[in-house]
């Protein structure tokens, strides 16, 4: 046998591999693209958050009470603040007179006094108000409106007009214009000359000034009032149209003093001071004044401005006489004492009262039993 054929008969060697005891897999690799401007780098996985726990109902309502008793306390304690920032800025004087006084009579009389007095006004505002100089010395003011309020124990409130030309005797004067009581002794004699001519007790007293007054009107944003006629008063410097129309301070502080544009003169005045009054308290009185501290506080500033009342009035008896008087027009009796007619006098052209019917409607608002039927608005 050729060589050639020993090496081609050699087998041969196979290489073994020890076989596997896990299965084989083949692995991907995906390749990684590169972080660039409009792709951002892979961020690590993290762990999600953890659940946060639901308070119990209980405890909810419970924080919900304690936020709206906190808000609550927040706005009453600013209603307070509002008003009696304005109360302390009211003046408060000495207005009853001494000496012997009737006995008081069931119910509550307030007197309430519109003033000619220019205190808190400067010289300008005076002339814008049309009320001539921006004071008036003390002992020498007017009044042009004397009401009367009646607050029964129980029952409507009754508002009652005293025509500032009334014809009564004065205490140490004389007989003479119920308005000159005012100019004589001021508060403390028209009370008495007052109490005097009705026999009925006067509890407390009100009395606002020009600017004050004006101020009020302003502050409330004005007040609707419905004029059957055209009003020109030149010595009031009004001239207004007929028609529903809301007045500014101005135009109602002329529209309640003028007499001279109606053919029943004073009287006519008095009417229309009822009628302003009652529209301006309920205006102040509105939601909208009343619980809002701002409003409420700048209403009682505009009004605290040549406001008076008597030094033994709490702000309880006043804000329980403006709710009162807001009410006139809708559930309570607005009068004016009964006039019998007019004379000549030495000073001047007076009023007369009605003796019997008069006497009747002070009688019965001393009583609280209704008016007289004789009496009338």
């Amino acid at each position: 046998m050729s060589g050639s054929d020993d090496q081609r008969a050699q087998p041969i060697p196979v290489r073994h591999r020890l076989p596997s005891t896990q299965p084989q897999q083949a692995t991907r690799t995906m390749p990684v693209r590169p972080a660039g401007p409009n792709r951002p780098a892979p961020q690590p996985a993290t762990a999600p958050a953890p659940a946060r726990r639901k308070l119990p109902r209980k405890y909810l309502w419970r924080r919900i009470l304690v936020a709206m008793g906190l808000v609550i306390a927040l706005w009453l304690g600013l209603l307070a603040w509002a008003g009696f920032s304005a109360w302390g800025a009211v003046d408060k004087i000495a207005a009853f007179p001494t000496g012997d006084r009737p006995a008081a009579g069931s119910g509550t009389n307030v007197l309430l006094v519109g003033s000619d007095s220019r205190a808190g006004l400067s010289s300008e505002e005076a002339h814008d108000l049309g009320t001539g100089g921006s004071n008036v010395s003390e002992g020498s003011a007017h009044t042009d409106s004397i009401m009367l309020l009646h607050l029964p124990s129980s029952g409507q409130p009754t508002l009652v007009s005293f025509p500032r030309d009334s014809y009564v005797p004065i205490p140490g004067h004389g007989r003479n214009k119920i308005n000159a009581s005012f100019a004589f002794g001021g508060a403390p004699l028209l009370i008495e000359t007052l109490e005097d001519a009705t026999g009925l007790r006067i509890d407390g007293y009100m009395e606002i000034g020009f600017g004050g007054f004006a101020g009020v009107v302003n502050a409330v944003g004005g007040v609707r009032m419905c004029l059957p006629e055209a009003v020109k008063d030149d010595y009031a410097h009004i001239d207004l149209p007929a028609g529903c129309q809301t007045l500014n301070g101005k135009d109602a502080l002329g529209y309640v003093r003028s007499r001279h544009a109606f053919a029943e003169g004073d009287l006519a005045r008095a009417k229309h001071q009822r009628e302003f009054l009652a529209a301006l308290m309920s205006k102040i009185a509105s939601p909208t004044n009343v619980l809002m501290p701002w409003k409420l506080h700048s209403i009682g500033v505009s009004g605290a401005q040549g406001l008076a009342v008597d030094n033994e009035m709490s702000p309880w008896m006043a804000l329980k006489t403006v709710w009162a008087l807001k009410g006139i027009s809708s559930n309570g009796t607005s009068v004016q004492v009964p006039i019998a007619g007019n004379a000549s006098t030495n000073v001047g052209d007076v009023l007369l009262w009605d003796k019997t019917k008069a006497l009747a409607l002070f009688e019965a608002l001393r009583n609280d039993t209704a008016l007289p039927t004789s009496v009338s608005p």
